[in-house]
């Protein structure tokens, strides 16, 4: 059914004069139980970042030997504006609020004791949340393991990590998980395995030539070893999450009965021409970028072509470690910003120097540093057929869109266009795809303000809510596209399709 979706007034509200075109998809089209909100991290909101105990991160090192502008140091400051943070949330009308908790701010050393003040912090903000009706999502790893674990055996390269993660997510279920009920232990566990071992441009930076020129790392092997790991820590806290914190239904004990997931990066890959070559290559992008992490949580195993690819670089999973890692996982985080074209690379290294993902590489980093046309193509078939995808090869798990969102340029006009039809467009697609009988239970806008950003710290902007970073106070201000969430959200009369025609006035 089409219709006016904004009154008068609101058009009035909002410093905007135009036409309103509407569709016929709303909030309450949703299934029940589906949720709607936005995310941030933690080295890229907080600030703080020598405060109250804090250590740095591998984040922190990475930031500081890239960026000018005190990295992180300060970013948002959430940190210290959390309350007025997440009144914007309750205006807005978020349902969910995704973040992640800085290991090195609760537990300083990486292992041992609690830094009392970083736990003071996260109790308060989740609380926040909580007594506002606003659900918490929590990551424990978004790109930034203590360093110190780095400095004394590699972070991801050691096995000692393993049980490193689960005393610290052990700490995170004990301190939060009667208010936490949606856990993800590694975010984009795929892209901070490519991008930080392989060709060492993303944190902890390690690589070897010729695919990157780091001081340390091996790209041939580092990133099946660390992938490795990461799965066998994941798998460890979750059997510790099922054993010690979930619903325990023969005594009658009510525990946390939360959920477990795993976050990965996906893009829409698709043959760059009809050559029989580029479309093997597709299907290797697939595994070597997806199935690397999918297979092993859904079937116990990596994808035979990419074992029979990397040979012995990969590492083996023990018949217990199988079990352990298959179907550890309650839920699938999904990041989606854009699709990507894979062509053939021809395979002109001896096997002992090929990197983990020679075939997708290329265009991964084309893609990632493509500065040419800045914002992201609208197209939600490309998330659509990722979706599809799993639901067809991966038994349909339980997917929350983790994060989605728009890039824009800095210091742009608060009337940001692009990002309003490109979050209606895949929040629509994703409707599609439910009505298809893919299994999607929430999606996350990337992100709820402007924040620093891991390619490329303040550049680019991709909130709801601009940050003057010229401004000691940091001022918030809403862009269009929080009013028109907001309004989506709460009802307000609105569709997906809703577009304000000709507004009458630039916001900055």
């Amino acid at each position: 059914m089409w219709g006016i979706c904004f009154s008068l007034f609101a058009l009035m509200s909002l410093g905007l004069l135009g036409v309103i075109v509407c569709g016929n998809v709303s909030r309450d089209d949703f299934p029940t139980g589906f949720v709607f909100g936005a995310g941030g991290s933690a080295y890229q909101t907080e600030g703080a970042a020598n405060l109250d105990g804090r250590t740095p991160s591998i984040f922190d090192t990475f930031a500081h030997a890239k960026y000018t502008e005190g990295a992180g140091n300060v970013a948002c400051d959430g940190y210290h504006k959390y309350k007025e943070d997440i009144q914007l949330m309750v205006e807005t009308g978020l349902e969910a609020y995704r973040f992640s908790i800085s290991w090195s701010r609760l537990i300083p050393n990486g292992r041992g004791p609690i830094n009392p003040k970083g736990l003071q912090y996260y109790n308060n903000f989740i609380n926040e949340l909580v007594s506002h009706g606003i659900q918490p999502h929590v990551t424990l790893h978004h790109f930034d393991h203590p360093q110190v674990l780095e400095d004394q055996y590699g972070g991801w390269v050691s096995r000692k990590i393993v049980k490193d993660f689960t005393r610290y997510a052990d700490v995170c279920f004990r301190e939060f998980g009667d208010r936490v009920k949606h856990w993800t232990t590694i975010n984009e566990a795929n892209m901070f395995v490519i991008a930080g071992y392989d060709w060492g441009q993303l944190p902890p930076q390690r690589c070897s030539q010729p695919f990157g020129d780091c001081s340390k790392g091996n790209s041939s092997t580092e990133p099946y070893i660390a992938a490795h790991h990461i799965l066998l820590a994941h798998a460890s806290a979750y059997r510790l999450y099922e054993k010690n914190y979930k619903r325990d239904f023969w005594a009658m004990q009510d525990k946390q009965h939360g959920f477990i997931g795993f976050n990965i990066l996906s893009f829409s890959f698709v043959p760059q021409t009809q050559s029989n070559e580029d479309e093997i290559a597709t299907k290797r992008a697939i595994d070597f970028f997806i199935g690397w992490f999918l297979n092993p949580l859904v079937f116990g195993d990596y994808p035979d072509l990419m074992k029979k690819n990397a040979g012995s670089r990969i590492p083996a999973f023990t018949v217990q470690e199988s079990k352990s890692v298959r179907s550890s996982f309650d839920f699938l985080g999904l990041n989606y910003y854009r699709g990507m074209h894979v062509n053939n690379v021809p395979n002109t290294l001896t096997w002992e120097n090929r990197d983990a993902v020679a075939d997708v590489r290329i265009q991964l980093e084309n893609v990632l540093n493509d500065t040419s046309t800045y914002e992201y193509p609208s197209a939600p078939w490309g998330l659509a057929g990722v979706l599809q995808d799993i639901k067809q090869h991966y038994n349909n798990p339980p997917i929350y869109i983790h994060e989605n969102g728009q890039r824009t340029r800095r210091n742009l006009t608060l009337v940001d266009w692009a990002r309003i039809e490109y979050l209606q467009a895949y929040i629509g697609g994703v409707m599609d795809t439910i009505r298809d009988g893919t299994n999607v239970k929430g999606y996350f806008v990337w992100s709820f303000m402007d924040s620093f950003e891991l390619m490329d710290g303040y550049e680019s902007r991709f909130g709801l809510y601009y940050v003057d970073f010229d401004d000691s106070e940091l001022k918030r201000l809403p862009k269009l596209s929080a009013h028109w969430y907001s309004h989506f959200l709460k009802r307000n009369n609105i569709t997906l399709d809703s577009i304000v025609l000709s507004p009458s006035r630039d916001y900055i």
